[in-house]
């Protein structure tokens, strides 16, 4: 049940050895405040706001700060991290709440999907100039040259600097939950293990969820 997944010849030629992180986990319930699930956040912000793991989290996120600067973007991990440190994470839903803790915790870039709405296998690739993505909530994203953009077997689902689409989305619905990480020139992989693994036990400690696995490419 784990997704089919592939780097493209072109992503590896443009960004060698940078990597991206899944994790799947089934059969979630995505309850709005599940017991202990306050307890559980504030034990990982405790752990966060730490002076050196703070400081290391700034720097990571400065380093997707930049790579987005790249293409006249600006990074959203640059406010989240200031927001958490001044207000703590904010509260959603397990599945919102789960993914913007595996960011702030690792410091790094993370999606999350409705896994039942992906069409075939997921690639990892560059975008050519001018290719659009149906973004989140209506929006359009059109691409720049070697953005980085994931694809399924019909089109792209995900803009690196832009977002992502808006037919994966979760949904009330959504049992189904994938979360997937990225890493920019400057981002070991290992930091992508830990954000998703701390997604992935909070969806099965708290939305009874089964963890398919964690993979890191």
């Amino acid at each position: 049940m784990f997704p089919k997944f592939s780097l493209s010849t072109a992503y590896q030629t443009a960004y060698p050895g940078v990597g991206f992180g899944l994790t799947l986990i089934s059969g979630c319930r995505n309850h709005e405040n599940p017991e202990g699930f306050g307890q559980h956040k504030r034990k990982l912000l405790r752990k966060m706001r730490k002076r050196q793991t703070l400081a290391e989290i700034t720097h990571r996120i400065d380093t997707y700060a930049e790579f987005f600067q790249r293409f006249g973007f600006d990074c959203p991990l640059t406010h989240h991290l200031k927001r958490t440190i001044n207000s703590g994470f904010p509260r959603y839903d397990l599945i919102v709440d789960a993914h913007f803790m595996a960011e702030m915790c690792a410091g790094i870039l993370v999606a999350v999907t409705d896994y039942d709405c992906f069409d075939g296998s997921l690639t990892l690739d560059v975008a050519a100039e001018g290719e659009v993505c149906a973004g989140m909530g209506g929006r359009e994203f059109i691409c720049k040259v070697d953005e980085i953009v994931l694809r399924d077997e019909s089109e792209i689902v995900c803009v690196l600097c832009q977002g992502a689409d808006e037919k994966t989305r979760v949904r009330p619905e959504t049992t189904q939950v994938l979360f997937y990480a990225y890493a920019v020139p400057g981002i070991d992989s290992q930091h992508l293990r830990d954000g998703l693994t701390i997604a992935a036990e909070t969806m099965a400690e708290f939305g009874g969820g089964g963890i398919e696995g964690v993979q890191v490419y």
